[in-house]
């Protein structure tokens, strides 16, 4: 069984809040998983200049999975299937690629967003 859980955006930025509710829920998954991002959240999480350094050193703590050629054809395959009738957006596709593709059930507060995507394992959040 794959120990990996892939951590949305959406869940980074509340943490870079304080918003208690995401901090204590990264706490207590690095128990029993370990953490993941994918590329295009990091991308997502560079906004100034001046939150370079601390958006990096923050990121430390997870595995960066980066866009290979698999993840590429999944996003693919996904926006072709979901993009029109559901409004998938590339970055999202992008996402959920990277957590099919390594058998990581994907850690988001924007459920709606994945939800409908076929043979993507969505963790309940808060």
């Amino acid at each position: 069984m794959n120990n990996l859980l892939l951590v949305d955006t959406d869940i980074l930025i509340d943490v870079s809040k304080n918003i208690l509710t995401a901090v204590n829920r990264l706490i207590k998954e690095e128990q029993n998983h370990s953490l993941g991002i994918s590329t295009i959240t990091k991308m997502e999480l560079i906004r100034n200049k001046s939150e370079l350094r601390i958006v990096d050193k923050f990121l430390c703590r997870f595995e960066l999975i980066k866009i290979d050629d698999e993840i590429n054809d999944i996003a693919i395959r996904l926006l072709k299937i979901y993009r029109l009738s559901h409004g998938l957006l590339i970055a999202d596709a992008f996402i959920a690629a990277t957590s099919i593709a390594h058998q990581a059930m994907l850690l988001t507060k924007n459920q709606k967003d994945f939800r409908f995507i076929e043979g993507l394992k969505l963790k309940s959040y808060p």
